[in-house]
């Protein structure tokens, strides 16, 4: 509707409310009152034409303000899909993503469930006897609470480990299942999203929910769909599933809630988020029309400020997840060394490297390359992996450079402390690197990759120029949003005040770009969100 040339009644403003502003400051001032509606007015010889004011529930008819809309007030509960909080009994449509070797910490997912959002402990790395611990905790802490779940993620070297993860979760009753680095559907994870279904009151329900992280619209389409019946009929076999879950199974996806991860730290496929997020919603909807079962949709990747967390909800994401920006946070399991380091982090301090878990296939992820060697050592590792066909050829000058430069021991020292791991942690594997060299160089390699993680965490001075940190352009955004302010110091971020503080400037974002489609003219300051003291 063309308002300038409609015919909205001519008014003045209510007694008591804010004078109309049709300059740029007080535009912005009022824009930035989310809480109250706003009401957009024409008036008479003002250079703007198009004004705003605050206030009031009715407008008189004497002033020749002529009423063009009222925006009614914006919460940051209302920027996602209402359907998302009603399901995971939240009040924010938020989420702290899962990130791997426990740095998301059973501390952030109680804060976050607290707070009445979400949060997943980062079980990915972990062997499943300290799952079990983190799982049990998370139990003790918040009871029936239904908004914290734990990671499941896909481990292609080792299976048996997905499979014990899976199992914990199940048996423990764990509320939400967060899948991620899945390529396809797996037994275990289908387990997790079928064990429990029953149907009450004609609707099939779920004991529990799954979401699923992607950065492929073939990967999304599986969760999207009801699970494969070759993998239902292989856990029936099993034991693991009942018929009747397995016929419920039929009628629903196997994931409710599908999570976009674009540009992000650690595994990532780098894809821009404004091209990705509107793919699969897309998807979604053909899929949806098949089946008849709704699917929310959320965004990940790159959320670092408000007008980020914004922009994903004006595309349309149901609900957000963050990851790098959390790692900062004084609950994130990672040393303070290493969150001084991602204080310090711009846009662009980020790079490509070797990824333990899956580093024979190449697979890289995304780490902080300020104050860090990591990426580069880890790339001298998977040249020689890629070149030479056992420790044993490596030519002499390559192997003393490594064993100075990178491993910082003999190889023979690393392979026995690499070879006592494994035997505790998975004998098949040290038995099939006994009979493929191949195989045993890799896993040496990967003793330096895992190791990195584990200095970091730890905060080993000794090797901090070995730190491999997880993280994306998001963290630099971050810091550049919150420089000067008290969230620039990392001991304030804390994980509820970050997210809330991304919240409330996305609310305020979306006001004034609602503002702008009325047709005042928005100062650039309605834009810009400093940060506050919300807790």
């Amino acid at each position: 509707m063309d308002f300038r040339r409609s015919h909205a009644p001519v008014a003045t403003w209510v007694p008591g409310a804010r004078q109309p502003a049709f300059d740029p400051q007080g535009i912005a001032e009022i824009a930035a009152e989310i809480r109250e509606p706003v009401h957009v007015l024409a008036g008479h010889g003002h250079s703007n034409g198009v004004g705003i004011a605050l206030g009031g529930d009715a407008l008189a008819s004497d002033s020749g303000y002529r009423l063009l809309g009222t925006l009614p007030p914006l919460y940051p509960e209302w920027l996602g899909d209402r359907s998302f909080c009603e399901a995971h009994g939240v009040r924010f449509p938020y989420i702290a993503g899962e990130m791997a070797n426990g740095i998301a910490t059973t501390t952030m997912v109680i804060e976050m469930a607290r707070a009445e959002m979400l949060g997943f402990f980062g079980a990915g790395g972990l062997a499943p006897a300290r799952v079990e611990e983190a799982v049990e905790e998370l139990v003790r802490e918040l009871g029936s609470l239904p908004n914290w779940g734990v990671n499941l993620i896909h481990s292609p070297n080792e299976p048996s480990v997905e499979e014990r993860v899976a199992e914990l979760l199940i048996t423990r009753g764990v509320p939400i299942v967060s899948a991620s680095a899945f390529m396809a559907l797996t037994p275990a994870v289908v387990r997790c999203a079928v064990a429990g279904l029953r149907l009450v009151d004609g609707v099939v329900t779920r004991r529990t929910r799954v979401f699923a992280k992607v950065s492929r619209p073939e990967v999304a389409a599986q969760f999207m769909s009801p699970a494969p019946d070759e993998i239902l009929r292989v856990l029936l076999d099993r034991g693991q599933i009942t018929a009747e879950e397995a016929a419920l199974a039929a009628r629903v996806p196997v994931a409710e809630d599908i999570t976009v991860e674009s540009d992000s730290g650690g595994h990532t496929d780098n894809r821009p988020l404004v091209s990705l997020l509107p793919a699969i919603l897309g998807l979604r909807d053909s899929v949806v029309a098949s089946h008849g079962c709704p699917i929310r949709v959320g965004a990940a990747g790159g959320l670092g400020t408000p007008a980020s967390v914004a922009g994903a909800f004006a595309l349309g994401a149901a609900y957000v997840v963050t990851g790098s920006v959390n790692q900062a946070c004084v609950e994130a399991g990672i040393s303070p060394e290493a969150r001084e380091m991602l204080a310090s982090a711009d846009i662009a301090d980020v790079i490509m490297a070797p990824a333990a878990d899956m580093f024979e296939q190449g697979v890289k992820l995304q780490v902080l390359r300020r104050g860090t060697m990591f990426a580069a050592r880890a790339g001298q590792l998977y040249e020689a992996y890629r070149t030479y066909p056992s420790l044993e050829s490596l030519p002499d000058p390559v192997r003393q450079r490594l064993e100075r430069d990178v491993l910082r021991a003999p190889i023979s020292e690393i392979w026995e402390g690499t070879a006592a791991f494994w035997r505790q942690r998975d004998p098949a594997e040290l038995d099939r690197a006994m009979a493929d060299p191949k195989h045993r160089m890799a896993l040496l390699f990967r003793w330096y990759l895992g190791k990195a993680s584990r200095w970091a965490i730890d905060g080993d001075a000794s090797r901090r120029v070995d730190f491999q940190i997880w993280c994306g352009p998001a963290m630099g955004a971050f810091n550049r949003w919150t420089a000067d302010s008290f969230l620039a110091s990392p001991s304030a971020r804390t994980v509820v005040q970050v997210a809330l503080n991304l919240l409330e400037g996305a609310a305020v974002i979306t006001r004034a770009h609602q503002l702008r489609t009325y047709g005042v003219p928005v100062p650039a300051q309605s834009f810009a969100f400093a940060p506050r003291n919300l807790i």
